[in-house]
């Protein structure tokens, strides 16, 4: 079975993601890893990185291409990252897609704590990042990360614990017909 865990920073998507690649027994592919390891060997950080992204799409591209042949090659596979679920769907690649969403506020806090820095400082980070993304996928792709249209089931974390939010995921991809 293939699984897209999607959402933005702070959500927990990859929390979630290696909870459902421990319980299902599915290999765990990281799209930020792969993002955050990029900019930190451009020496960037992850915004300055992000603002690299709009001028050269072939960073974004390089990243959902792995993606895309990782699930290719791969049926047994939970793969984290924004874009997982439109990427398969436009490769008519069949998986169990899954937003998870969170408060604002909550998605800060989440990140400060991981992270450091204040929940403010987070939280405009978090901001910019996510309008950065917005328009590349937008400009590259044609895809507009509001539409959930995509999606199989979508979860708000906001006030969920991490393990309840895979018991849920675990329990609707058992009663997906396609499963």
């Amino acid at each position: 079975m293939r699984i897209t865990i999607s959402g933005p920073p702070g959500s927990g998507k990859t929390t979630v993601c290696r909870m459902l690649g421990e319980s299902l027994g599915l290999d765990v592919v990281i799209s930020g890893n792969i993002f955050r390891e990029m900019a930190k060997e451009h020496g960037m950080s992850i915004s300055d990185f992000g603002r690299l992204c709009e001028s050269d799409p072939t960073v974004d591209r390089s990243i959902d291409e792995r993606v895309v042949e990782i699930a290719r090659n791969n049926d047994n596979v939970c793969l984290e990252g924004r874009l997982t679920a439109y990427m398969l769907t436009s490769h008519g690649i069949d998986a169990f897609r899954v937003l998870i969403v969170a408060d604002p506020d909550e998605r800060a806090r989440r990140v400060a704590q991981r992270e450091g820095g204040s929940v403010a400082q987070r939280r405009a980070e978090i901001e910019e990042r996510e309008a950065c993304e917005a328009k590349r996928y937008l400009v590259y792709y044609g895809i507009d990360v509001r539409d959930r249209s995509v999606y199989d089931l979508v979860i708000d974390t906001t006030r969920i614990p991490a393990d309840e939010v895979a018991g849920t995921i675990i329990r609707k991809v058992k009663e997906w017909p396609r499963c």
